[in-house]
């Protein structure tokens, strides 16, 4: 009765926790191919899931580089890291998150949970910042929904902070949905679009693949200077799923 609930406030032929999106591996891995005009790169995700004395961690490494005639001239990758637990509720809690590009020096969010406080590491400084409760970082927001996929209902609004290491901002993203082309194939979609509402926001899009774990798909982001990256999926990856997987929520 509950899943049907669910599937009837999505209002969609499908439902999320069907048995193909119902279990969430140890271990998933992401290939991206990313466009910026005609700038060519690709991106490389893994995402760990463990359980250790009966609490959840996750790790999620993003490495991206240029590619054709780019990497001659940017041969350095962009290495994006974040970690931390999952709570009994399916939320993904950062503990940790560095964003760096070749050698410069990277921007790193600290996560004290306790104290309530968040550091901002970066080439002009430390600060701290009061600790909002639904922070996400740059790269674990995309992934937030695996274990709570019922908070992206089709038609609501989702408001939470977001950090890059460098600036911390509260964002409000409508849900939608939608059938995605993608090169393995159609995808059944929830949409995510970033509402600009204060100054210096940037456009953001997110699609999450609902029978791929609510994992990320397609993600379209305004960065610096008004360059728009468009980044998709090429193929996805279970390494250890005959190993073990954890259900949305609870430990299978």
């Amino acid at each position: 009765m509950k899943y049907l609930s669910i599937a009837l406030l999505w209002g969609l032929s499908f439902s999320v926790f069907s048995a193909g999106a119902a279990d969430v591996p140890a271990r998933v891995d992401i290939s991206y191919s990313i466009t910026s005009g005609a700038l060519e790169g690709e991106v490389n995700d893994t995402l760990k899931i463990r359980q250790e004395s009966g609490k959840r961690s996750y790790e999620i490494n993003s490495e991206s580089r240029a590619i054709g005639l780019l990497a001659l001239t940017q041969p350095e990758s962009v290495v994006r890291d974040s970690q931390g637990t999952i709570t009994a509720q399916g939320a993904l809690r950062p503990g940790r998150f560095s964003d760096q590009h070749g050698k410069k020096i990277p921007k790193v969010a600290i996560f004290d949970w306790d104290k309530k406080l968040l550091t901002l590491q970066h080439k002009r400084g430390e600060e701290q910042k009061a600790l909002p409760a639904d922070v996400q970082d740059k790269l674990s927001l995309p992934y937030s929904f695996m274990f709570s996929p019922a908070s992206a209902v089709s038609g609501k609004v989702i408001d939470l902070h977001e950090t890059d290491g460098k600036h911390l901002e509260l964002a409000h993203y409508t849900v939608g949905k939608e059938t995605l082309d993608t090169p393995m194939g159609k995808l059944e979609t929830i949409v995510l679009t970033k509402r600009l509402e204060g100054e210096g926001q940037r456009d953001k899009k997110i699609w999450l693949a609902v029978d791929h774990h609510m994992l990320p798909v397609r993600i379209v982001a305004a960065e610096k200077m008004g360059i728009v990256t468009d980044q998709m999926v090429t193929n996805i990856s279970y390494p250890d799923k005959m190993a073990g997987s954890f259900k949305q929520g609870r430990l299978r």
